[in-house]
Formats: structure tokens, sequence, C-alpha cells
């Protein structure tokens, strides 16, 4: 396992703050960090410290949707409009369209369209977020921003990844069960799968000890945004866990114990354009397999989930970085992904 230990140094070389990485195959499990904590300070960041884990919440969210799926109580190919008719939502976007990213709704964190124009939403990067990061936005401001917006296509034509679509599922949730949507992670998921380190947070700005440093920075100016409002991304993205919560969860989540197993195989089912199932990325490997996965990044820190489909490999991990508006971490975030895959699902 001397080689994972050398592809996470090589991942903090190309500009990581730090790593945290968990491994987990037939022969045991491997845990190990690299890099620093905290800017300036010695100190590999804790190998199972908290993180935020971005857009990893998504599957999380579909999760407890299937669930509602399973207790008869949301259909996944009904209208979301019969459940969230306050909205005005298009009739024809249904639950599996937002599950799945093909309903065309306006992305609230802005669209990035194929010639390179961008139609901006909420300020999510540069002084502008950094100055207003402890504001609260509620979900449904943020949904209502987006409609108020052209639809990116006709609900079912394309695919292109919406934050928006989550903040939906998130409202869908709460009105179907009458309980918050932290209530019902708790009682969905992290109650039956004991997972004491994962919180979905809301507006809460700390994050639980031990840690490592999430930074952004802009102009010259680099500050440390690890304490933040995450309710700009909702339920797109907003929940904080640790590398081992991660394993457990989608080690049960392929494993089949929360969801029955024809919701597993539709959850599982990519759509074309991407390979993205619902809520999760269905992603070939270059050695011929297969793995589900999400990964995610907010603001310096990173999340990344994968699994083959059996459960036999997991790896998760956790990164702490700079951020800025440029993403100019996001080539070298791709590579090390890569090299992880290759390393610990072809080797």
């Amino acid at each position: 396992m001397n080689e994972l230990q050398k592809v996470i140094q090589e991942i903090v070389d190309s500009g990581f703050t730090g790593v945290q990485l968990r491994v987990r195959d037939e022969r045991g499990e491997w845990v190990g960090s690299a890099g620093v904590s905290k800017l300036g300070e010695p100190g590999a960041p804790p190998v199972n410290g908290h993180v935020r884990i971005g857009s990893n919440t998504k599957t999380f969210t579909a999760t407890l949707v299937l669930q509602l799926v399973a207790e008869g109580k949301v259909e996944l190919d009904t209208p979301a409009d019969d459940y969230l008719p306050e909205l005005g939502l298009d009739r024809r976007i249904t639950v599996r369209m937002l599950l799945q990213h093909t309903s065309g709704v306006f992305n609230f964190t802005g669209e990035y369209f194929e010639d390179g124009t961008v139609a901006p939403g909420i300020p999510w990067q540069g002084q502008e977020w950094v100055d207003n990061r402890f504001r609260t936005y509620e979900p449904e401001e943020l949904v209502r921003l987006a409609l108020s917006k052209p639809a990116r296509f006709e609900p079912g034509a394309d695919w292109s990844y919406a934050n928006t679509n989550y903040v939906v599922l998130r409202l869908l949730i709460e009105k179907v069960t009458g309980r918050s949507y932290a209530e019902e992670m708790e009682r969905g998921i992290l109650g039956p799968l004991g997972l004491s380190d994962t919180v979905a947070p809301t507006t809460q700005t700390g994050i639980p000890e031990p840690h490592a440093h999430a930074y952004y920075r802009y102009d010259e100016t680099t500050v440390d945004v690890t304490e933040q409002n995450p309710s700009w991304i909702s339920s797109g993205g907003d929940m904080i866990s640790t590398t081992a919560d991660l394993q457990t969860f989608i080690s049960a989540l392929v494993g089949g114990k929360l969801l029955p197993a024809s919701l597993l195989e539709e959850m599982f089912t990519p759509e074309a354009k991407v390979g993205y199932g619902l809520g999760v990325f269905v992603q070939p490997t270059e050695c011929g397999g297969t793995v589900i996965t999400h990964n995610g990044g907010i603001a310096g820190h990173a999340a990344l989930m994968y699994s083959t489909r059996d459960g036999s490999r997991t790896l998760t991990a956790a990164l702490n970085y700079v951020d800025d508006a440029g993403l100019s971490l996001g080539a070298a975030f791709q590579q090390a992904t890569q090299r992880l895959i290759n390393e610990v699902f072809c080797s």
C-alpha cells in the first residue's frame, strides 16, 4: 500500500494543502494522509477529519427520496409539481428528472454553456462570496431564483448538472414527510448506519473537530473559510462527513442496506450523456470495470467516494486546498482522482 502513500503525496505536490485517504479491499483497510492540516503549520491532516463533502450530499439526498419511493410516498415518474404545487414547476418535470439532472431547470449557482458564456446565479465565488459567507439563504429562495430564469432545455431533452434539482428534492422530502431535511436524514440514513460524524448542517457555520482547514484566495488575499454558512448550496452540497462515514455509507448503499434491489437498479442505471444515475455517477474504469461514485468540492474542502458495484473495494478521500474563482486546481483534481482510481480499482 506504499504506492497509495506515494500517490497522495503526489497530489499534495500538485498543489493541494492536504489529503486524507481510506481504501478498503479484500486485504483489509488502508488509511493515510499527506500534506498539512493548516497553512503555515506542520502536522498532517487528521486521518479521519471532518470535511465539507460538497456534492456527495446529492447521493444522500437521492437515497432519502428513493426510500420515500420504497415507502410508497413518492413516485419516480410523477410530476414533481404534484408534490410541490406552490413552486409552479413545469408539469413535465418528474421526480426522476430532478434526481438525474434531466429537468432542464436553471442552476442557481450559474449556468456554464458549451460556447464559454455564463449566465450568473447567486454569488458563490470571489470577494463578494467571502464577505457574505455567513449569509443565510432559504431553499425556496434558491429555487425561486432558478425558476425566474429561462430553462436550459425542455424537460427530459438533455442532461445538465444543476444544484437546483436537489434543492427542489429537499423541499419535496420535507413536504412529503412533514419533517426537516436534517431530521429525515437522521431517520433514514445517519441513525440506522450509526454515522455519528456526519452532519446535515443547513445553516450551522462550524465544523466539528478534528478537521483540516479550507481556504479561499481572491486578488492577493487568502482567507480561512473553514467556517461558513452552507445554506447557499443547501442540499446540493452542504453536508459534513469523514472518510470512515462515507465508506460506511457507500458500502451500505451498494450492499442493499438502504434501498430495495429494484430501486438500487434504477439508481445505478446511467443516462446516456455522462453516465449519471439517480444521485450517482456510474463510471467505467480504464481497466474495464465500473465504479459507483460521487465527488464534491466546496470552497477549499472536497471529498471523493467510490465503490465497486459489489462493494468489494471502496475508496473515500478528503482534500483541503486553497480555492479560487478560476478553479485553478480543477485539472490537478481530475488527474489526482484518476490516479487514485487506477491505483485502487485497476491494480
